[in-house]
């Protein structure tokens, strides 16, 4: 039998459209889990752990922690299904999706706050370091000046676009913003960082860092 296809590679509304037998198999499989039986949650791990950890390797660059969110995610799967939360349970696909995605925007909401205060994001892949660490001291000082200078929603932008990769359609559900107003935004962070980089550069204050 068919996962509709490969479930972690549609959009929700997709998942949603499951044949009749489909939606009973989904819907018997989280009944399942959500009664505690253990070779059901087993099933449920062997049908998704693999999807949902090369979904977010895609997403994370490759990153050692898609190992981590699969796993992760499976757990918070089956809490939510013995919880009861899952109203819905031929849509259990689309729910592991979810799943799956809420914990890589933590990921990169973690990233992005370790940025910010000059510390390396974790489990970057290895060959893919981010460019500040290839600077030297004074260079890293004068980035870091012109980047705490920029609005929080700026400066948090621009992160996730240079160093996660992310696209504004992206970002915009992480800032509450629409995409084309996320965009505005990026274009006025890098001009204000390439002006303010330009200015402590002649200037050399970098000091107060």
């Amino acid at each position: 039998m068919t996962l509709l296809g490969d479930p972690l590679s549609r959009a929700p509304a997709e998942q949603g459209e499951a044949s009749g037998a489909d939606a009973a198999r989904w819907a018997n499989l989280a009944r399942r889990v959500a009664a505690g039986d253990a070779s059901a949650e087993a099933e449920l791990a062997a049908l998704f752990h693999q999807r949902v950890k090369v979904f977010a390797a895609a997403r994370l660059h490759g990153s050692d922690t898609a190992s981590d969110v699969a796993q992760d995610t499976m757990l918070a799967v089956i809490e939510a299904l013995r919880a009861g939360r899952l109203h819905e349970p031929f849509n259990l696909p689309g729910f592991v999706l979810g799943t799956a995605k809420h914990l890589v925007n933590n990921h990169h909401r973690k990233a992005a706050r370790s940025i910010e205060v000059g510390e390396d994001p974790p489990d970057r892949p290895a060959g893919a370091a981010p460019h500040w660490q290839q600077l030297d001291e004074e260079r890293r000082a004068v980035l870091r000046a012109a980047l705490l200078r920029l609005h929080p929603v700026d400066r948090r932008i621009l992160v996730l676009t240079l160093v996660e990769g992310m696209h504004p359609r992206e970002i915009a559900p992480l800032v509450r913003l629409k995409p084309d107003v996320v965009r505005t935004h990026k274009a006025r962070a890098v001009k204000a960082v390439a002006d303010e980089i330009a200015r402590l550069t002649r200037s050399g204050s970098t000091n107060h860092i």
